[in-house]
């Protein structure tokens, strides 16, 4: 059996920095679709990002010169993780609560320890299947009230199609990730570029679909587009692909479990979001899935 390394105070500090700053950004998404199109909404979003990141390597001493086949490897991360990722999430969040769509983000987990075993060889065990259904039933359950009800906004079944294709895309990207880890790629270069390629990437998509490159001048919007480019992007994805580093995407993806607990709190004091029996049961067993999932083996 595998053992693995207990996590060190520097691991638990990452963790405990990304879950704050992931679980309050699901509330900034919510602020950030309306008037603006949500493509031009995450073009800005790594537009700011990206120079942010490459600017925090120069200071850092990491090197900035990459040949055609790591640019290859930034630009497949950039549409995985910082384009398509972020462009189905935010058409979810024109019809579903921030909170729900955290719990959908919480699957990252199972989905990245079968990716692992899948292209990076990293072993599996009957928890892993365990968890994973406990976690599907889970989240089944907790989008069932809202299905259920007569006031659930149409095309609430397509929404959560979106973040669910969102999340493996997130899920793929973490195999690229992982990979350029394994070849000791800095992280903050790799990123900034990344995020540039997924800007770039999402801009052309608006571009071409005739939206236009414009700015809700609100204090809401700018203040979550602010929040989002600077805390949600730049110091959580550096915290989390550092930790997706140092641990592997099967723990590091630990995060897409407590996150929903700060997303749904926030949702409840913001959006109004309606708990009801069913909901926390499939709450708590969306949280006890994904525990077993990541648990490290002995």
């Amino acid at each position: 059996m595998l053992n693995r390394a207990k996590l060190t105070p520097y691991d638990l500090a990452l963790y405990a920095t990304v879950v704050l700053a992931w679980g309050f950004a699901w509330i900034g998404i919510h602020f950030q679709v309306g008037t603006v199109s949500p493509d031009v909404s995450v073009f800005w979003r790594f537009l700011v990002a990206g120079p942010v990141m490459l600017t925090i390597a120069v200071f850092r001493g990491d090197r900035l010169r990459y040949g055609p086949g790591d640019h290859l490897k930034f630009a497949l991360l950039g549409v995985l993780m910082f384009s398509l990722n972020f462009l189905l999430y935010y058409h979810a969040a024109e019809v579903l609560p921030s909170g729900l769509l955290s719990i959908v983000f919480s699957l990252a987990s199972f989905f990245n320890v079968w990716l692992g075993a899948l292209f990076l060889s990293a072993p599996v065990d009957r928890r892993v299947v365990a968890g994973g259904l406990l976690g599907v039933a889970g989240m089944a359950a907790m989008f069932y009230p809202q299905f259920a009800g007569h006031a659930f906004p149409r095309g609430a079944l397509i929404a959560l199609g979106l973040s669910l294709a969102g999340t493996l895309g997130f899920c793929f990207g973490n195999i690229v990730s992982a990979k350029l880890s394994r070849q000791k790629t800095p992280v903050f270069p790799a990123t900034g570029y990344a995020m540039l390629y997924g800007a770039g990437s999402v801009g052309l998509y608006a571009f071409v679909s005739g939206h236009a490159f414009t700015i809700e001048w609100t204090v809401t919007y700018l203040a979550g587009l602010v929040y989002l480019a600077l805390v949600g992007s730049v110091v959580a994805f550096a915290c989390y692909l550092t930790l997706l580093g140092r641990i592997g995407p099967d723990r590091a993806a630990y995060v897409t479990v407590l996150g929903p607990v700060v997303a749904l709190a926030v949702s409840t004091a913001v959006e109004g979001f309606q708990w009801t029996i069913v909901a926390v049961l499939g709450l708590i067993a969306v949280l006890i899935g994904n525990v077993l999932v990541l648990r490290p083996r002995k």
